[in-house]
């Protein structure tokens, strides 16, 4: 095996034990503690009373089944809305308490908006029983549940406006901010429902630390006092000819719900990126490498994002007294135009973009770029591995990187060359990881 192979087994074993180790399922567990009649929910003791609860995102299944094991009876219901179930999480859910959806993603569905309308519906019913409602809040959620805000807007009105904001090249923060707009359900909206609730929401978050009401763009959270303005969005990234006339009339004519309650309300992140990239550090340093994690090179425009990458790797190794391999970790998410109608996302455009960049060095390199969610934009890919040999055998097998990258379509190369990260969907979500090593 030569240093190029082992160093790929080694960003593959680093990446695995980061996603072991940011399970919701077990982040449930630890935070959501019952004895006798009472049950405490992270720092938080509440007497075990009528109990709802509303999960929504990428996460939602593996959150919904560990609360469910962990509240036994007193969970009355709840409404779910996540991916597709595998066969047991179907099974456990045929016997549940929960009404489950499979909702769209990355635009919204018909089982988006039903569940939407079914979870309005609970919190009615918990707001007339003053009940405890648990929300379980993780990324994808902001197209798993939509309900528009004017009567007039229809699902192929919110499918076009998701469509053109993810697509923009804008800022979760930013594409968030006119969601929340022409949206019923999000900014704190769905929790409006319920005043006479006491709500704990815990959160797997996959945003920057601080931005906990972007996650499903914040169904329980008013936004922050300087989240962007949703108009002014609209039009830096020349969006008005892209948006539906209906979705642009709800932004311009968009209000906030009374939201103001005596009732308790709190909100705990369970998971986030950190937590990725910390355990992550702790696998490679176990291997011998010297580590440094990246905090900084976390969201920006992907071509700086991955510029930057290069050059603090540089650094790192000229650093590098002892001799000792080199390992690069970073977070966050890239923001990343799309150009073409290939099939790709961010981290196989990272991947691809660190690949020409290192293409005319003899250093032996090799990284990791791919999503903890298991999806990377429109494929059915995490990411891919790359080395520096990877364009030269993309050139032997007469695969062109940059027209691939001209047309959004990262995944068809890697695919070509057997390079892409497969995972399926890992049930968190946890932002991306970037991990970069040198022999």
């Amino acid at each position: 095996m030569n240093n190029l192979e082992q160093l790929q087994i080694a960003a593959r074993e680093i990446f695995d034990e980061a996603l072991s180790g940011v399970a919701p399922d077990d982040a449930v567990r630890r935070a959501v503690q019952l004895s006798g009649s009472h049950f405490s929910v992270c720092d938080i003791a509440v007497d075990a009373q009528a109990i709802y609860a509303v999960a929504i995102g990428k996460a939602a299944l593996s959150m919904s089944e560990a609360l469910e094991q962990s509240l036994g009876q007193f969970l009355n219901g709840g409404v779910l809305t996540g991916p597709s179930p595998n066969l047991a999480q179907a099974e456990w859910l045929s016997k549940s308490r929960w009404a489950w959806y499979v909702g769209g993603h990355p635009l919204p569905n018909r089982e988006s908006l039903s569940a939407a309308a079914d979870a309005v519906g609970l919190l009615q019913r918990a707001n007339r029983e003053r009940a405890l409602v648990l929300f379980l809040i993780s990324g994808g959620g902001s197209a798993m549940m939509e309900w528009p805000a004017a009567a007039n807007v229809t699902l192929a009105n919110l499918q076009q406006a998701h469509k053109a904001l993810v697509s923009c090249g804008a800022s979760i923060s930013e594409i968030n901010s006119v969601r929340r707009a022409f949206s019923a359900v999000k900014g704190g909206k769905l929790a409006a429902r319920a005043p006479h609730c006491d709500q704990i929401t815990l959160i797997v978050s996959d945003v920057r630390s601080g931005e906990e009401y972007n996650v499903a763009s914040g169904p329980t959270l008013p936004p922050g006092a300087d989240a962007p303005d949703a108009l002014e969005i609209i039009d830096r990234y020349d969006l008005r000819s892209q948006l539906p006339a209906e979705i642009l009339n709800a932004v311009e004519t968009a209000r906030d719900f009374p939201s103001d309650s005596l009732s308790l309300r709190k909100h705990f992140v369970l998971l986030n990126n950190q937590d990725a990239l910390r355990i992550a550090a702790a696998a490679a340093q176990a291997r011998g490498y010297l580590v440094e994690t990246a905090d900084d090179i976390s969201d920006q425009q992907i071509d700086d994002g991955c510029a930057q990458l290069m050059n603090r790797l540089r650094q790192l190794r000229s650093q590098n007294r002892g001799g000792a391999p080199v390992c690069l970790i970073s977070g966050g998410e890239f923001a990343c135009g799309v150009r073409g109608d290939g099939t790709g996302g961010r981290n196989l455009e990272t991947a691809l973009r660190l690949a020409m960049l290192s293409a005319n060095t003899d250093d032996e390199f090799v990284a990791l770029c791919a999503g903890t969610d298991g999806i990377d934009g429109n494929s059915r890919a995490a990411g891919a591995v790359i080395d520096s040999t990877t364009i030269e055998r993309a050139k032997a097998i007469g695969l062109d990187a940059n027209d691939f990258l001209q047309r959004s379509d990262a995944f068809s190369f890697f695919e070509g060359l057997g390079d892409a990260v497969i995972t399926g969907p890992t049930g968190t979500n946890v932002r991306d990881l970037r991990i970069l090593l040198t022999g």
